[in-house]
């Protein structure tokens, strides 16, 4: 249970993608942060709600800049409302994304004070966990350290450690050293909750703590001796995937939403519109063309990126799109596979922008409203759902599958009410995407 001060303290999630959703349900996702926006949804019922910021899109300066604006507003919002609120940090659960930059503007906006920044990677419906340290991505052939799969070889995030202290030294350029970095373990989680208690209690000056973790019990445990230190004063700030945000916020999970609570029944077509470019996503995509009967539009990537060539291919393939859901078909638009890559980060993040710029233009560009959307990937599920469809505000319905949400689109948006599934680039086994499409159609 959560105790009446934790009620009284709103849960402000700042998510860096879209996928951060993937373990709660019945929660609002709001895409701007005005001062009105926040203090309204500050001062209405509930623990929880989401800030969809999209940085992980964005250079580390702009990420920065986002993260003190929104501090910034939130500070205002809570005097207007009256309301509390705790600030979680949520990214990726296989270690990609703007840290330390993202927690160093936060602290800095929302006053400092604050005794720790706990990082707490695990996402145990996605087969992440952390064990003596250790990050892990669990798949089919079991746990390999995360510092070895593909994700650490992100053009745009990369690292090399596994081990989280040496990570966190890796990713502050050594400002933070490993050895000053706090670990609290699978044993301090599980044993006394007094001890465990004691030792978040002791923290001071925004030491770094990451915490072990590798069932739901873990976050639990931890959540409520969290409790005990904020009740006394302790503040806190929090870097984490998404398995923390509902042990924290108290949502307890659902079963799986069935396909007629995702989209009403009927005949027409639905639309897949991929821009992820990692393993597991090609994977899906190939086998969803194989074994589905759907209408396949690539998206050439070289092209978007072409001046001269890019209205010619967004508007090619969005009436192409529009014609087959006419005709009642379920479409999937994808970019093509081969990844075109940068000489640095930067270059990366352009190349990302300017191709998910171009999926945005397609998904405008579809006059016919399909029955479901099902947007893969972080980024590409981001723009499409403020820039192409003018989302403002959603609810989190709850999950298809393990680790992929669905939202109802608000009234504001170009198809209100619309189911639209958030399909993480690197979750779910090689027939996920093709189950689903299924499921729905």
């Amino acid at each position: 249970m959560v105790d009446e001060a934790s009620r009284a303290a709103r849960v402000v999630v700042l998510d860096d993608d879209p996928t951060g959703t993937q373990t709660v349900h019945d929660v609002p996702v709001l895409t701007e942060w005005s001062v009105a926006g926040l203090a309204t949804e500050l001062a209405a019922p509930g623990g929880c709600f989401y800030i969809l910021t999209n940085t992980r899109a964005v250079a580390a300066e702009r990420a920065s800049a986002i993260n003190r604006e929104i501090g910034r507003n939130l500070l205002s919002a809570a005097r207007q409302s009256g309301r509390k609120f705790r600030v979680i940090s949520r990214s990726d659960s296989t270690l990609r994304g703007h840290f330390p930059a993202e927690t160093d503007a936060l602290a800095e906006t929302l006053g400092g004070g604050f005794a720790a920044t706990l990082l707490v990677p695990a996402f145990f419906e996605g087969g992440r966990i952390t064990v003596d340290d250790v990050h892990y991505v669990v798949g089919a052939s079991g746990p390999v350290p995360a510092g070895e799969t593909e994700f650490a070889r992100d053009a745009t995030f990369g690292y090399r450690a596994s081990n989280l202290r040496e990570w966190v030294e890796e990713k502050t350029g050594g400002r933070v050293r490993a050895g000053d970095v706090v670990s609290i373990s699978l044993d301090d989680l599980r044993g006394e909750r007094s001890r465990l208690t004691a030792k978040l209690e002791a923290l001071a000056g925004d030491v770094v703590v990451i915490v072990n973790a590798e069932k739901r019990d873990d976050l639990t445990a931890l959540t409520r001796a969290l409790k005990g230190a904020e009740a006394k004063g302790k503040r806190f700030l929090f870097r984490t995937a998404a398995s923390f945000v509902a042990a924290y916020a108290g949502i307890e999970p659902r079963p799986l939403l069935g396909a007629e609570e995702i989209a009403p029944a009927g005949n027409g077509g639905g639309l897949v519109v991929v821009g992820s470019h990692v393993g597991k996503t090609s994977v899906q995509l190939e086998r969803l063309r194989q074994t589905a009967d759907v209408t396949a539009i690539e998206v050439s990537v070289g092209n978007l990126l072409r001046p001269e060539s890019r209205d010619a291919e967004t508007v090619g393939a969005g009436k192409r799109a529009a014609s087959a859901l006419g005709a009642g078909r379920n479409v999937v638009v994808y970019t093509s596979r081969s990844l075109v890559a940068g000489s640095d980060a930067g270059e990366n993040l352009a190349i990302g922008e300017a191709v998910s710029r171009g999926l945005v233009g397609i998904v405008a560009k579809i006059g016919r409203r399909p029955r479901w959307v099902i947007a893969k990937g972080g980024i590409t599920s981001s723009d499409v759902a403020t820039q192409a469809l003018g989302v403002k505000r959603a609810l989190v319905l709850g999950q298809a599958l393990p680790g992929v949400p669905v939202w109802r689109l608000g009234d504001e948006s170009r198809w209100p009410g619309l189911g639209y599934v958030v399909f993480p680039g690197n979750v779910g086994d090689e027939d996920a995407l093709s189950r689903l499409v299924a499921r729905l159609h």
